[in-house]
């Protein structure tokens, strides 16, 4: 199955040279070859999936691991992230304060779902799961909080997609690895196009099969004060319980509800 693409690094025109600071830029590439390349990596993968050579890879990688921000695996086959980088997480989410302010009304909806029930936050071409409430039965990927999905092929993507101008929407749509997930992943600009109409017009945007088969999801989005998109509220299913008519019947006024509480 194909990965969200990891963000971009800023092009040399985005930056000012004289506070940029290229070591911090190459530690950090290091770093997220992991999220491309999710196995036990050798300072030679490293190096090759990073840009460094190879003397440069084993220095970072050194400095990281006496850090802890990367360890060596326990088996010997290689270099894997270190613990260190979960502190980095939960300082993220313990200080963002849409975070803080969804947790409860979220907890809220998963008890009266009894679903699934996820907050996105929206960077650039993807999506990023800040909160997961599991239901009965899930997929280890689909617990884990920072996860990331393309914009274009998710419900929540297309919910805070809805809320933008036609120009940004194309431009999202014409940077984005529009390659299919499954079978049924929507990746023609028409189609892709009638999906933000419908939308725009219910108020969420639903996604079936999209990303797992057999996975039904719906999302509201949230907007800021400014009525610009940051984040989503998602509410996932199987279709082995669900059929599509009234899953969107029962769970879009809960999410809409869920989203209009944490905007603004």
């Amino acid at each position: 199955m194909s990965k969200a693409k990891q963000p971009s690094l800023p092009t040399r025109d985005d930056v000012d040279p004289r506070l940029y600071v290229q070591a911090v830029e190459k530690a950090f590439r290091v770093l997220e070859v992991f999220g491309s390349l999710q196995r036990p990596l050798s300072l030679a993968e490293i190096a090759e999936a990073s840009g460094l050579d190879k003397s440069g890879a084993q220095r970072m990688c050194y400095t990281l691991r006496c850090l802890g921000y990367l360890a060596l695996d326990e088996h010997g086959r290689g270099h894997v992230p270190g613990l260190r980088l979960m502190d980095r997480s939960y300082d993220f989410l313990r200080m963002h304060p849409l975070v803080q302010r969804a947790t409860t009304p979220l907890m809220d909806l998963r008890r009266t779902t009894q679903e699934r029930v996820d907050l996105s936050l929206l960077d650039d071409l993807s999506i990023v799961y800040a909160v997961r409430l599991q239901s009965k039965r899930e997929t280890f990927a689909a617990t884990l909080v920072g996860r990331r999905l393309p914009a274009f092929c998710s419900s929540g993507g297309r919910a805070m997609l809805a809320q933008l101008s036609d120009d940004a929407i194309e431009d999202v749509f014409r940077r984005s690895d529009r390659r299919p997930m499954t079978p049924r992943t929507v990746t023609d600009l028409p189609g892709l196009r009638a999906r933000i109409a419908e939308a725009r017009a219910l108020g969420y945007a639903l996604a079936l099969e999209e990303w797992f088969l057999g996975e039904i999801v719906l999302a509201a989005a949230v907007t800021d004060a400014e009525g610009r998109p940051v984040a989503a509220v998602h509410i996932a299913a199987s279709l082995s319980e669900w059929e599509e008519e009234p899953f969107r019947r029962r769970m879009a006024p809960l999410a809409m509800e869920a989203a209009r509480a944490l905007s603004g």
